[in-house]
């Protein structure tokens, strides 16, 4: 409602909906039924799940002329989802995520000697320890963060470095991106886990796709998508039958043991198809 975030101001952009802006202030302060006053889950919820919210972002031509920026709200909102929650979602979805809530920060997966270039020689934080256990799956809140050498895999999404304050994330695409999210120790992991799931959700190959592809776009697919999913799962099999060494290196990835349940070329087969779904635009998008 105000494109000028950081500067509400005389010299600020006017709000495009001030009366909503200034009902959305009074129930933030007085809140519409007791207890509600101040209440921030109270005023994200309202928003969320209102109808203007909730829209779909595709648009019509029409609409796109009148309303090129979505100003008049004439659309739902479509952006990248921010750096913790592409990786909170990679971990929900694989069933690894620990969800307790507090505690200290913790140190997961990182590349080596990341911080030796900045570090001092007496500083606690001179040298880069990993931890391990449920540490490496806590959420991404909970990370710990060196201002000077802040973790790659959220700064690779535009994660704000800290050094100074950010009213509004900026949104980029770039390869990078990619290359985290197909190859970083901690989503390969996830796809491995989520794999599992896969696996262990039905023997019916026709239903594990219909249940992968849910679980990360919450649709069933199409019969042109399950059709391309299908054969990229096929392929992928039968890459792993000829190449047992490539698929026990797979399934090797990441802290967590692989399942002995499974045959490890079937499990890295599932393994590259769950990051497959895990790197949909789909999946990494609010729509």
């Amino acid at each position: 409602m105000v494109k000028t975030a950081n500067d509400f101001g005389s010299q600020g952009e006017w709000p495009s909906h001030p009366e909503l802006l200034d009902w959305l202030a009074c129930e933030f302060r007085d809140g519409s039924s007791p207890g509600r006053a101040w209440d921030t889950k109270h005023i994200v919820w309202l928003i969320v799940t209102s109808a203007a919210y909730r829209q779909d972002s595709r648009v019509t031509p029409e609409k796109y002329q009148i309303d090129p920026e979505n100003r008049l709200l004439a659309r739902g909102p479509r952006f990248r989802l921010d750096a913790e929650e592409i990786r909170d979602n990679a971990l929900y979805v694989s069933s690894l995520l620990v969800e307790k809530l507090g505690g200290k920060s913790v140190r997961p997966y990182q590349p080596e000697g990341i911080w030796e270039a900045v570090g001092y020689t007496a500083s606690n934080t001179a040298k880069f320890t990993q931890d391990h256990g449920e540490a490496l799956y806590r959420r991404s809140l909970y990370t710990f963060w060196k201002r000077t050498a802040p973790p790659p895999s959220l700064i690779t999404f535009d994660a704000p470095s800290r050094e100074r304050f950010c009213v509004r994330r900026e949104r980029t695409d770039t390869p990078l991106q990619a290359l985290v999210t197909m190859n970083d120790p901690q989503y390969v992991e996830a796809a491995r886990h989520f794999g599992e799931r896969i696996i262990n959700h039905t023997c019916d190959v026709d239903q594990r796709l219909d249940f992968g592809f849910r679980t990360v776009t919450a649709r069933f697919p199409s019969s042109a998508e399950k059709a391309i999913l299908k054969t990229a799962l096929e392929r992928q099999v039968a890459k792993f039958q000829q190449d047992p060494e490539a698929a026990k290196k797979l399934i090797s990835v990441g802290e967590s043991p692989a399942t002995k349940n499974v045959q490890p070329s079937e499990l890295a087969a599932y393994t590259m198809f769950a990051s497959l779904l895990l790197n949909l635009d789909e999946t990494l998008n609010k729509n």
